[in-house]
């Protein structure tokens, strides 16, 4: 057993982290500004994009994101059900249908292969969602969109970095949001990033992020600014603060190691596990790098005398702290009432849910809380195999 409860997730701030977040609060620009900025370049330049909008959350880069390429009332958007809530949220803030699709058993990613017999006229987007960092087939979800004209936003929340046949997630839907809440790679608390091609789609977030005013008024409290304003668009409040870009910028200079320890952690849980048929390890698909956000493994309930939430109660008593990713959408009371779903319309997802458990992986993990996890998940399998 664990001597210390090992949590799911616990981000690594450094010395360096906080100088940066001390000199921003002692420079009195403490709102967005020059560091928010600075981190939208320096995003940008990492990823190899031309435009990157900083903002409060990646669920604000999704709706952001569906306004730029005008969602409206009435339009379907097909996403994902084996995602969070975020996702499909966004496109009812539009008054607009989330036409939800089942996951692949491996990778819980969307299925490509389920997406056209779901495209009606009233279809203008799809979002696929990179499942714990493992890139989609995005291949023929673009061909799907080139043929029926539709945009692609990606719900990259997940997948920082993660790549796709050579090509870095954020560089190959029409927009692609990411999100720095404090259990992502990187973080800056709460935050997020939208990434595009389009300089008009990029000034359209920017400026709908800060209340829909025009953007040169973002210059009004510099000194090439005046006090005068004008609002173009009904807007929101989502822009990021230079506080919380501060602490991102620092971060995205570890990005690289961060995954480089996450990758080392899943090889070590991947080898530790092989000889294990009561757990199914988690799809890495060739031609792609996964950002290994999530460790997700599927327990073999057939093979086992207990079930998920057992097996979840087992490692706590362990003091090995785990989540589920996630409860599919179609199980949530609101989709069940509001749209019919039911557990049969998705099967993957509504038997994969029943078998999933997300295994702690972050890059603040010792070899010892490596080894404590994989003690506890091969005594919990050979306590409970059939």
């Amino acid at each position: 057993m664990a001597i210390q409860r090992l949590p799911f997730h616990s981000p690594e701030i450094t010395d360096d982290d906080v100088r940066s977040v001390v000199e921003t609060l002692r420079s009195g620009w403490l709102t967005t500004g020059p560091k928010v900025k600075r981190f939208e370049e320096d995003f940008a330049k990492y990823l190899g994009c031309r435009h990157a909008v900083a903002v409060n959350s990646g669920t604000a880069a999704l709706h952001l994101a569906l306004d730029a390429i005008g969602i409206k009332e009435g339009d379907d958007v097909i996403v994902p059900t084996m995602t969070f809530a975020a996702t499909a949220e966004v496109v009812l803030y539009f008054k607009a249908n989330p036409v939800l699709v089942d996951c692949q058993p491996d990778t819980l990613n969307l299925d490509p292969r389920q997406i056209e017999s779901t495209i009606t006229s009233k279809t203008k987007a799809i979002i696929p969602v990179h499942m714990g960092g493992q890139p989609c087939d995005m291949e023929p979800i673009l061909e799907l969109a080139r043929r029926y004209n539709l945009k692609v936003i990606e719900d990259a929340a997940h997948a920082l970095p993660a790549a796709y046949h050579g090509k870095k997630v954020g560089t190959m839907g029409d927009i692609t949001c990411f999100s720095f809440y404090a259990t992502k790679t990187i973080t800056t608390g709460e935050g997020g990033m939208a990434t595009t091609e389009n300089p008009d789609w990029a000034n359209r977030m920017r400026m709908m992020s800060l209340h829909g005013i025009s953007l040169d008024a973002w210059d009004r409290y510099t000194d090439k600014g005046s006090w005068y304003y004008e609002i173009i668009r009904p807007g929101y409040k989502y822009n990021l603060t230079d506080i919380a870009a501060a602490l991102g910028i620092e971060q995205l200079k570890r990005c690289d190691r961060f995954w480089e320890t996450r990758r080392r952690i899943a090889s070590h849980y991947r080898e530790a596990f092989a000889d294990l048929p009561e757990i199914q390890l988690p799809a890495c698909v060739p031609d792609t790098q996964h950002a290994w956000h999530l460790y997700v493994i599927q327990l073999n309930i057939e093979r086992l005398k207990i079930n998920r939430q057992d097996f979840i109660k087992g490692l706590k008593s362990e003091n090995i702290g785990t989540s589920v990713h996630f409860i599919p959408l179609h199980l949530h009371p609101f989709y069940r009432d509001r749209f019919g779903y039911q557990a049969v319309d998705f099967p993957q997802a509504s038997a994969v849910f029943e078998r999933i458990v997300s295994l702690p992986i972050y890059p603040k993990m010792t070899e010892s809380d490596i080894r404590d996890v994989i003690v506890a998940v091969r005594k919990l399998v050979q306590e409970y195999r059939r």
